[in-house]
């Protein structure tokens, strides 16, 4: 057969500064890239393995992960495939199928897919709704008490640490009290934090954390963290009875290759970008400030943010979008003709973006850029 062209050419990053907040806290610092290149072959980080990924010293995982261990405060930790397997794993190891879990109303659907495979039956504590969208540990404890005022044992708690939909930062920590005062231990799904800001798992009464890699750990993807307290280990950790050295709930070994390499190499490198974390969030302050300036224009969610990732209503865009021959698209387009990418083609009624790690001027450029838009297409109001 002759294959096609698979179109497997990129230059975003190179040539445009991208407001994704899927991916600004996943590009890759030069010590990750040689890493990525001279590690890319999948079994590359097996060749000194003895029968466990988390085991191997040449390179230094096993010393890499008592390390990660140590930067978000957990006992042991281990490398997944995303943080959706990590959350699965936990849910698979704690639970049997038809038991309880709680949740937030603002989990991302990977949760949702985890506890489905297990077979498990979820019950929501509802976000505050418009503007805010707030998860409060209040919440948390009123669908506690009231499936216990039922008799249901609930087996897990989840929270969504930063959610991906309007970037509130939760009270982990009040939380994780609410759950152990229940008897509950609690997972926090860290995808949005772990890597971008600090996290100490003991501080914020968690049993368990999970964490992306490609997405807030400037690694290539996938790959996940999975943190875990002492308490639970063997029973996360569990080893097969067949094949006594490797661990049940990961499978044997889980992610190798460039992936592991890359979050191993940018490692230093994150650990010193989240001391700076009130910067980048002042920074994206500033940010949602000047886009507030803007006929319309308004942050959805927790305010003022806690977070880089903020999602605007931008209605002003939306009334372009109706009298402008390229309808919808032009919004991107015009960010596209001034090296701004990262809002999808077609989206002016809304978007979610972040400039984190961006400088100060590439952010006043990017704020001033939409105000520039604006009053472009105004006379066609």
């Amino acid at each position: 057969m002759e294959c096609q062209d698979y179109g497997l050419t990129r230059n975003t990053e190179r040539e445009n500064l991208n407001l994704n907040p899927l991916q600004r806290g996943g590009f890759l610092p030069i010590e990750a890239r040689k890493a990525l290149y001279e590690f890319s072959d999948g079994y590359s980080v097996c060749d000194y393995c003895a029968g466990r990924l988390d085991e191997v010293t040449k390179p230094q995982i096993h010393g890499f992960l008592d390390d990660l261990a140590d930067f978000i405060n957990t006992d042991h930790a281990r490398t997944t495939h995303g943080a959706r397997e990590g959350k699965f794993a936990v849910m698979h190891a704690l639970c049997k199928p038809g038991d309880t879990i709680v949740v937030d109303g603002n989990a991302h659907y990977t949760t949702h897919v985890a506890a489905e495979r297990c077979g498990l039956k979820m019950i929501e504590v509802p976000n505050e709704g418009k503007p805010e969208y707030r998860i409060t540990p209040e919440g948390y404890r009123v669908v506690l008490d009231e499936l216990q005022d039922h008799g249901e044992d609930v087996s897990l708690v989840l929270l969504t640490h930063v959610d991906g939909d309007y970037g509130n930062l939760t009270d982990a920590r009040s939380v994780g009290k609410v759950a152990h005062d229940a008897g509950v231990p609690l997972l926090l799904n860290c995808a949005y934090s772990m890597g971008r800001l600090p996290i100490d798992a003991k501080a914020m009464n968690t049993d368990f954390v999970v964490g992306s890699g490609h997405k807030s750990m400037a690694a290539s993807g996938p790959i996940g963290v999975l943190g875990v307290q002492d308490e639970w280990a063997d029973l996360v950790l569990k080893k097969s009875g067949r094949h006594t050295v490797k661990e049940l709930e990961m499978l044997g070994c889980t992610s190798r290759g460039a992936p592991v390499a890359t979050l191993m190499a940018s490692f230093p490198h994150v650990a010193e970008r989240v001391k700076h974390w009130d910067a980048e969030v002042d920074k994206t302050r500033s940010f949602v400030e000047k886009m507030e300036e803007i006929e319309g224009v308004t942050q959805i969610g927790v305010k003022p943010t806690e977070h880089d990732l903020v999602r605007f209503e931008t209605p002003i865009f939306d009334k372009i979008a109706e009298k402008h021959p390229r309808r919808g698209f032009f919004l991107y387009e015009e960010l596209k003709k001034r090296n701004i990418v990262g809002i999808k083609r077609g989206q002016t009624k809304w978007f979610k973006c972040s400039v984190y790690g961006f400088s100060q001027e590439q952010v006043d450029y990017i704020a001033d850029s939409f105000v520039e838009i604006v009053a472009e297409y105004e006379k066609i109001l």
